[in-house]
């Protein structure tokens, strides 16, 4: 749980909001189908994120669930928050430890490869570029190189256009938007590694599934439905038998 901080005051309408993006709750937990556009934590410029939404769901002593991971500020789809500190830390370590399974689904364009499956094992590290940060390939070697791969499947193709289904075994940032790019196929709506709005108005990844060790002892599946923007472009791009 989130404590010692002051909860901001929500309105009516965004205590609706948040409320409306639960897809699971319990004792332990809960699962929003984040929208793309809504940034996870604040920060420079970020007016409202799902953090300080969390205030919603605040206790009588100020007490509030705490985000265990991270999407993209422009990637949509299942994040996690635990209710308590113990649950927290035992989630947190799932997600360190690999045991958690991710599943996302991707918008790209360029040349597909040609097999239907693959892994990329590609190290990442991190660089300042113009005041932003990025992450690029990194040679072996290379002093804060990060381990990373990513498992890839083609759903549907359709000429320069596919949906994709990955399954990322690590967290880097911005691991599946790098690991797509130098397959040569960046998702749409990339602004960082691809066409940017050329190609769509937003990033097109979404984190579909999640399946993890919930810590009452029992697995735990989570799913969120694409959202309509994401299924229209599959259907502009040709790609809507895949979802």
């Amino acid at each position: 749980m989130t404590r010692n901080r002051p909860v901001p005051d929500l309105s009516p309408e965004e205590i609706a909001q948040v409320r409306a993006m639960v897809i699971h709750e319990d004792n332990s937990l809960i699962a929003f189908n984040k929208p793309a556009g809504l940034a996870v934590q604040a920060g420079s410029g970020v007016a409202q994120s799902l953090d300080t939404l969390m205030a919603a769901f605040a206790k009588s002593n100020g007490k509030r669930p705490r985000l265990v991971h991270r999407l993209d500020q422009g990637t949509s789809g299942v994040i996690v928050a635990a209710k308590t500190q113990p649950v927290a830390a035992a989630l947190s370590d799932a997600f360190a430890g690999r045991d958690v399974q991710k599943t996302y689904l991707a918008l790209v364009k360029g040349p597909l490869p040609p097999a239907e499956h693959g892994v990329v094992d590609a190290a990442l590290v991190k660089v300042e570029e113009g005041g932003k940060s990025r992450m690029i390939l990194a040679r072996a070697g290379r002093k804060g190189a990060q381990a990373a791969r990513t498992g890839w499947r083609v759903i549907a193709r359709n000429g320069a256009f596919g949906l994709l289904e990955l399954s990322p075994e690590t967290g880097r940032m911005h691991q599946i938007r790098v690991h797509l790019m130098s397959l040569g196929c960046p998702i749409l709506g990339d602004a960082l590694y691809g066409e940017g709005q050329a190609s769509a108005p937003r990033l097109m990844l979404h984190a579909a599934k999640l399946d993890l060790p919930h810590p009452e002892g029992k697995s735990l599946t989570l799913t969120a439905p694409v959202p309509e923007d994401f299924r229209l472009a599959a259907e502009t791009a040709g790609l809507h038998s895949g979802l």
